[in-house]
C-alpha cells in the first residue's frame, strides 16, 4: 500500500485544531427478514455489486486471519452455526436450534446444507474445523477464541499440552454437534457467528493445503464462493447455487476492491465505480459529503474500539509510568471531536459503553483538566528519568490510511506541544507487513482497533487475558486474568458479572496497559440503489445476502 499524503486544507485544518486545543431451549429456525424503509421498487436487471473493502486480505483461510477486511469476505463465503440478521440478532447459520441444560454441555442440530461442490454439511465439519483452529501449527490469530469461551482442553491444546482430538467438541451423528464447556457461558451461542469458528472443508483443505482458498479450489457453504482474485486490487463473488437459502438471495455477483485510500475511495464512488464504499470516509470531506451526497452517508453505530497500542516487552513500556504519562497527556477529546469528527466518543475505557451487559467505568482522572492531565504526565516521565537532555524516543506504527495517518499526525503534534521532550518517528506499513510487526512484537507503540465478535463485554476484555492470541501487546497481570474468571462463576448474576467487567476496565487503566482514543461510528457511502443495507446492527456486519439492486 502506499503513503498518502495529508490534503493541504486537512493539513491546515489540524494545525488549527491543535492550536486551539440460561437453559432454555432456543429456537433459532428462519427468521423474516426486516422489511427495508426504502419501498418495493423494480429490480435492476443486472444484479452485480461492488464494495471497497479497505484492504488487501492477508489470507482467505478463516483460521489464519483475524483482521476486519478479510472478515468481511469470509461473511459472504462461509457460514458458522449460527448468524446474524439484519439487526445483528443472533439466528440459525447450519444450526436450526440449539439446547443447554447448564450453558455447559451445548447440543446444536444442523440444517440439510451443502458446500459450494454440492458435499453435505454435517457436524463432523464442525469437530474438524474447530479443532484445527487451536491446532499450534496453524498459529492462527484467533486460536485462543475456543479458549476464552471456555471449551474444554482449548488452552491447552494451543499450548501444546494436549492433543486436538481431546478438544470438547464432538459429533453425536451428522447433523448433532456436542460442545462441552469448562464454565458456563450464556452468549456461547451469539459467539459462533464469528468466521474464526466457521467451517472448513476438510477434503479441500487436505487436497490442496494452503492453495486451497485458491481460485478453482475454495469450497465453501455461504451465499458466494470465489470466482476470481487479481491481488492487490480485487475479490470477485458468484452466487452458491448449492446455498441453503439460495432462493432468498438476489445478488449475482460481488466485487470486493481493495482500495486503502479513502479520498480515492470517495472519488470512485462519485464516478459511478463503487456502489458501497468502506466504512472510513476523509475526515476533511466529511461535511461536504454530507451537504452534498445526503442519505447516501449512512453512520453505523459500531461497536468497535480505537487505541495506540503499547509493546510491554519492550523498554520503555515496561515502566507504567511512561505508559500512564503518555496516556494522561493524549487529548482523546480533540481526536474524536475535531479531528475525525463523525460522531466518534473519546474513550476512557475498552469497552464501547453501549454493549449490552456493561457497568461502565470512569477513571478519576478523567474530571482532571488538560492542565492538570499534562502536569501529571510530565512529572510521571521526569520520575522515569526523561526530560529536555534525555527526551522519550519511540516510534509509532500504523496501516496504510489518510484517516490513520491524520491520527498519528495529530497525536505526534499534542504529545510534541504539552510534553515537549518526546521525539516520535511516524512508520506506516502495508496491512500485512503491520499485521506481523504487531504479532511478532516488533513495534514500540502502534494503532490498533478491535470490534465486537459479539455484543458482551468479554469480547473486548479477552484479548487482554495474557494468555490471548490476540493479546500483541503482551499485557499481563494476574489481577486483571482472575477477576475474568470471575465473571465466568456459576453462581454470578448478570448484575454482578458487569460489576467485574467494570473492575477489569479499572485494572487496565491502573496499570496504563492501552491508550483507548474513541470509539467508533461506521461512516459510509451508500448508492441509492442499493436496498436492505441497514444501518441498526452494532455489529456492523453486513452480509450481501441481504442487499438487492434497485433499477436505477
Amino acid at each position: 500500500m502506499k503513503l498518502h499524503i495529508l490534503p493541504t486544507a486537512l493539513t491546515l485544518a489540524l494545525g488549527m485544531v491543535l492550536a486551539g486545543c440460561g437453559g432454555d431451549k432456543t429456537p433459532a429456525t428462519d427468521t423474516k427478514k426486516e422489511q427495508s424503509t426504502q419501498a418495493t421498487q423494480e429490480l435492476a436487471e443486472k444484479q452485480e455489486i461492488t464494495i471497497n473493502n479497505g484492504a488487501e486480505p492477508e489470507s482467505l483461510d478463516p483460521h489464519k486471519v483475524g483482521g476486519v477486511p478479510e472478515s468481511n469476505i469470509l461473511r459472504q463465503m462461509l457460514v458458522g452455526l449460527t448468524t446474524t440478521d439484519v439487526n445483528g440478532k443472533t439466528v440459525g447459520g447450519m444450526a436450526t436450534e440449539w439446547e443447554s441444560a447448564d450453558n455447559k454441555v451445548w447440543i446444536f442440530k444442523l440444517r440439510d446444507a451443502k458446500w459450494s461442490n454440492g458435499d453435505p454439511v454435517t457436524a463432523h465439519d464442525f469437530v474438524y474445523s474447530f479443532r484445527r483452529l487451536v491446532t499450534p501449527e496453524i498459529a492462527s490469530p484467533y486460536a485462543t477464541y475456543l479458549a476464552g469461551l471456555k471449551v474444554v482442553n482449548a488452552q491447552d491444546i494451543v499450548d501444546g499440552k494436549t492433543k486436538p482430538d481431546m478438544l470438547g467438541v464432538k459429533a453425536i451423528d451428522d447433523k448433532t454437534l456436542e460442545i462441552t464447556l469448562s464454565e458456563p457461558v450464556p452468549y456461547f451461542p451469539d459467539a459462533l457467528f464469528h468466521t474464526s469458528v466457521s467451517p472448513v472443508h476438510q477434503k479441500t483443505v487436505e487436497t490442496y493445503g494452503d492453495k486451497w482458498t485458491s481460485v478453482g479450489n475454495f469450497v465453501g457453504n455461504g451465499a458466494y464462493t470465489l470466482k476470481d482474485w487479481i491481488v492487490n486490487e480485487r475479490i470477485v463473488l458468484e452466487r452458491n447455487k448449492n446455498y441453503y437459502d439460495d432462493a432468498n438471495t438476489t445478488i449475482n455477483q460481488v466485487t470486493l476492491l481493495a482500495i486503502d485510500s479513502d479520498t480515492t475511495d470517495v472519488t470512485r464512488y462519485k464516478a459511478g465505480e463503487i456502489d458501497m464504499t468502506a466504512d472510513a470516509l476523509p475526515p476533511a470531506q466529511f461535511k461536504q459529503l454530507q451537504s452534498e451526497l445526503g442519505s447516501e452517508v449512512k453512520i453505523q453505530p459500531k461497536l468497535c474500539t480505537y487505541y495506540y497500542e503499547f509493546n510491554h516487552t519492550k523498554k520503555p513500556f515496561d515502566d507504567v509510568r511512561v505508559r500512564k504519562a503518555l496516556s494522561l497527556a493524549f487529548d482523546r477529546e480533540t481526536i474524536a471531536e475535531k479531528v475525525v469528527a463523525q460522531g466518534q466518543t473519546p474513550a476512557y475505557q475498552f469497552t464501547p459503553p453501549s454493549i449490552s451487559g456493561m457497568k461502565n467505568y470512569t477513571p478519576e482522572w478523567q474530571a482532571w483538566d488538560r492542565a492538570k492531565r499534562v502536569e501529571e504526565a510530565k512529572k510521571l516521565l521526569n520520575e522515569a528519568g526523561y526530560n529536555e537532555q534525555n527526551p522519550l524516543k519511540f516510534e509509532l506504527l500504523y496501516n496504510t490510511s489518510e484517516s490513520h495517518k491524520t491520527i498519528a499526525v495529530a497525536a505526534d503534534s499534542i504529545w510534541k506541544k504539552d510534553l515537549g521532550f518526546v521525539q516520535i518517528t511516524l512508520n506506516n506499513q502495508e496491512w500485512k507487513t503491520y499485521l506481523d510487526t504487531r504479532r511478532t512484537q516488533k513495534h514500540d507503540v502502534a494503532r490498533g482497533a478491535w470490534c465486537a465478535d459479539y455484543n458482551e463485554p468479554s469480547t473486548f476484555l479477552n484479548t487482554f487475558l495474557s494468555t490471548d492470541s490476540n493479546n500483541y501487546g503482551k499485557y499481563k497481570s494476574a489481577e486483571f486474568d482472575a477477576i475474568m474468571q470471575k465473571t465466568l462463576g456459576v453462581e454470578v448474576t448478570p448484575e454482578q458479572r458487569a460489576e467485574l467487567y467494570s473492575q477489569a476496565e479499572g485494572i487496565l487503566d491502573k496499570d496504563a496497559a492501552t491508550i483507548f482514543i474513541y470509539h467508533y461510528v461506521s461512516p459510509r457511502l451508500v448508492k441509492p440503489y442499493v436496498q436492505g443495507f441497514m444501518e441498526v446492527d452494532p455489529q456492523n456486519q453486513w452480509q450481501v445476502k441481504d442487499l438487492k439492486i434497485l433499477k436505477h
